[in-house]
């Protein structure tokens, strides 16, 4: 696999264990009381609760430092922006080249059916 998919595939899991974890937080988290008018919310006892945002920040962690990796291991663009550049010009100019050697065996192709 190409290390543009890794870091594809990276990212979905970095988003999959945000969503998880804010998800979670939000179901398992117990109530706090807002101000004093309101009455003391329900206990919601959750036994392991206090071990969940440790283990979920740790994986988010890992996933982060592992897409880290994958960004340090790419490859760095040689010659700057202008070679980048002049390099997309040609390749530009290639492939129209192509095209239009394409278009014209297209067109001979057509010319000779109708013959």
């Amino acid at each position: 696999m190409d290390i543009i998919s890794q870091l594809q595939e990276q990212v979905d899991l970095i988003a999959s264990l945000a969503f998880n974890t804010i998800g979670t937080l939000q179901r398992d988290a117990p109530p706090v009381r807002l101000s004093p008018n309101y009455p003391e919310p329900p206990a919601n006892p959750t036994e392991d609760f206090a071990d969940q945002p440790k283990l979920m920040s740790a994986a988010l962690v890992k996933a982060a430092k592992q897409f880290d990796a994958l960004v340090a291991a790419l490859p760095l663009a040689e010659g700057g922006e202008e070679a980048q550049l002049k390099r997309i010009a040609e390749l530009q100019a290639e492939n129209d080249a192509v095209g239009q050697e394409l278009q014209r065996q297209l067109e001979a192709a057509g010319h000779n059916k109708k013959e």
